[in-house]
């Protein structure tokens, strides 16, 4: 009966932590990923040194749970990702995760050296466990904090955090291999490498595309699709750690190639995966909490907080100034995309490697990655708003998303049934705007379904029903929160080539002479941008209109702001109804003064 009993408190602490956990992510939005810092400490009160007496030493537990976890936040990373947003950051993205990081290592290398009493192997390997940042807690703070990085830098960040963990682990196992069993040639280190990497690719695409394939050609039951989905991830990653290649990268990539194709219940899938990757995090962090000493992390508290800011502060810093040396990024991008390296579990499983192999010393590995990840989390992880702020790379969010339902249609991928709730101050009600991809189809209005003729007009506590293809109904949002107050646009950038968002097209067919549809001459420049753009405004989206291209050139409250005016170079290119390119410019000179007064 005792044991019985034993088994019976085991589900009780193992479903109240599952409890805590899914109750834990409201409080994730507000704090970010230093909440998972607190089931570090529950691991560690809860473990041998702790109230909790529990004794823990499972290491081939700890790996496989690690493996999974990390496995399934890559595959979550990649399914988020659109390609069409890191495809212009490819190259320094790229950069990043692989030089990037053995340049983090090998300058961390002499300080771990130093601090500890270790071999230059040796110390490599502690460069090497830290040097990767952590995807979890790169995505995890950049949603919950709700930042709106401009569009290179957070591509970058995404692109590198999800793709620099495979070179990390590769990195740490060649160099665990050459501790335990001795030399090895650059030449096969160098083999290996590019074996992992492309075994990877190659399992992750094919697998990927597979899934796809599965997931719309296989009649399964309502509700197994995300199952499916998630358990074809785990497929390919261990088919490819069987091959000795690299899993990580395959998954990541195998989520990126589902994410970008239509597949059914894409939707059900993302928020499956929300769950089940924040569940995955808290548990490896409460078994890593469990195999950490409170007595060992004392003894190795100094010349770990040593190794975290020569980290922070060099290492990091210098491997990212260095790696984006031949791109055009500014001073202020390099400054974040170096602060936002934060490590996170990743960096305490790497460190578990050594213990499972049997390598001396390898506790202090463990000990100094723990520190590491603690500071790491506390001081970068908190401050990543403030710092996009101080550095102009982001703006927080004003409010969050309308809460959106999502609906698959049978027998199609191209489009799906959204419904929002309508707002007084929404941009839907108050323009009556939608964008030209989507198609109102019917709204509810007091427990009855109307069309959207008969419930013309909408009312405020209606819900609209819009068929949208699925990869753009994120973007419908905009639509349907409150309008931010109107910000005055900078009047120093209203010069010959850019107007306010809040004139019409009447106004500037009038300077231009543009042919513009008489039933759209009261729509402002902000509307016309939210109507025709595919996704939500970004600085530098481009609209044609006649002979003028429209640049976006502010972003203010997710609407356009100031708008820049590109005009034909030719002359001969304007059509011969309008007036030459000299005479736009003076009665665009003329129409400005007009507007302030001069």
């Amino acid at each position: 009966m005792a044991s019985l009993d034993s088994v019976s408190i085991a589900i009780f602490l193992g479903a109240v932590l599952v409890m805590a956990g899914i109750l834990s992510s409201l409080l994730a939005l507000r704090f970010g990923a230093p909440l998972l810092l607190v089931f570090l400490l529950i691991g560690i009160m809860a473990g041998e040194s702790g109230p909790g007496r529990i004794e823990f030493d499972d290491l081939r537990t700890t790996y496989l749970v690690g493996s999974v976890a990390l496995a399934l936040i890559l595959f979550d990373g990649g399914l988020r990702t659109r390609f069409q947003n890191i495809s212009a950051v490819l190259a320094p993205s790229m950069v990043l995760a692989t030089i990037g990081v053995l340049l983090t290592a090998l300058i961390t290398a002499p300080v771990a050296k130093y601090v500890l009493d270790l071999n230059w192997t040796e110390a490599l390997l502690v460069g090497a466990v830290v040097a990767s940042t952590d995807a979890a807690a790169v995505f995890l703070l950049v949603h919950a904090q709700g930042l709106r990085l401009r569009p290179r830098v957070g591509a970058t960040l995404e692109a590198e955090s999800g793709t620099n963990d495979p070179f990390a682990v590769f990195l740490t196992l060649m160099l665990v291999e050459l501790i335990s069993v001795g030399g090895s040639s650059f030449a096969h280190v160098a083999m290996e490498l590019g074996r992992e990497a492309v075994l990877g690719a190659v399992f992750g695409i094919v697998g990927g595309r597979l899934v796809v394939l599965g997931l719309n050609r296989v009649a399964l039951p309502q509700g197994l699709h995300a199952p499916f989905v998630l358990t074809a991830a785990l497929v390919i990653f261990a088919a490819t750690q069987i091959v000795h290649a690299s899993g990580f990268l395959a998954v990541y990539l195998a989520g990126i190639i589902i994410g970008n194709r239509p597949t059914r219940a894409h939707n059900a899938l993302v928020t499956f995966l929300d769950a089940a990757t924040w569940l995955a995090q808290i548990v490896m962090f409460v078994l890593l909490g469990l195999l950490a000493s409170p007595q060992r992390l004392v003894v190795s508290i100094g010349p770990a907080v040593v190794i975290a800011l020569v980290l922070m502060l060099v290492a990091r810093p210098l491997a990212v100034f260095l790696c984006l040396l031949p791109f055009r990024f500014n001073w202020r991008e390099k400054i974040f995309i170096a602060w936002t390296g934060l490590r996170g579990a990743v960096a305490i499983f790497l460190a578990s490697i050594p213990m499972l192999v049997g390598l001396t010393k390898a506790y202090l590995y463990f000990d100094v990655a723990f520190v590491i990840v603690v500071i790491s989390l506390l001081l970068q992880g908190w401050t990543l708003a403030a710092a996009a702020r101080r550095l102009h790379v982001a703006l927080p969010r004003a409010e969050r998303g309308p809460r959106r339902v999502e609906l698959d249609l049978p027998g199609q991928l191209e489009q799906q049934l959204v419904g929002y709730p309508v707002r007084p101050k929404s941009l839907f009600f108050r323009r009556g705007l939608t964008p030209s991809w989507s198609k109102p189809t019917l709204v509810i209005r007091d427990q009855h379904i109307l069309s959207p003729a008969e419930a013309d007009p909408v009312r405020p506590g209606d819900y609209v029903y819009l068929l949208a293809p699925p990869e753009k109904a994120e973007s419908l949002d905009r639509f349907f929160v409150d309008m931010p107050p109107s910000s005055a646009p900078d009047p120093h950038l209203l010069g010959d080539f850019t107007v306010s968002g809040e004139h019409t097209l009447g106004e500037l067919a009038e300077v231009y002479g543009v042919k513009v549809n008489p039933d759209q001459t009261a729509l402002t420049l902000a509307d016309y941008f939210d109507i025709h753009l595919d996704h939500a405004p970004k600085e530098g989206a481009t609209l044609d209109l006649d002979p003028i291209i429209l640049v976006a050139r502010s972003i203010s409250g997710g609407r356009v702001n100031v708008i820049g005016l590109r005009l034909p170079e030719d002359p001969e290119e304007v059509p011969s109804a309008p007036p030459p390119l000299e005479l736009f410019k003076q009665k665009l000179a003329s129409f400005w003064s007009s507007v302030a007064g001069i």
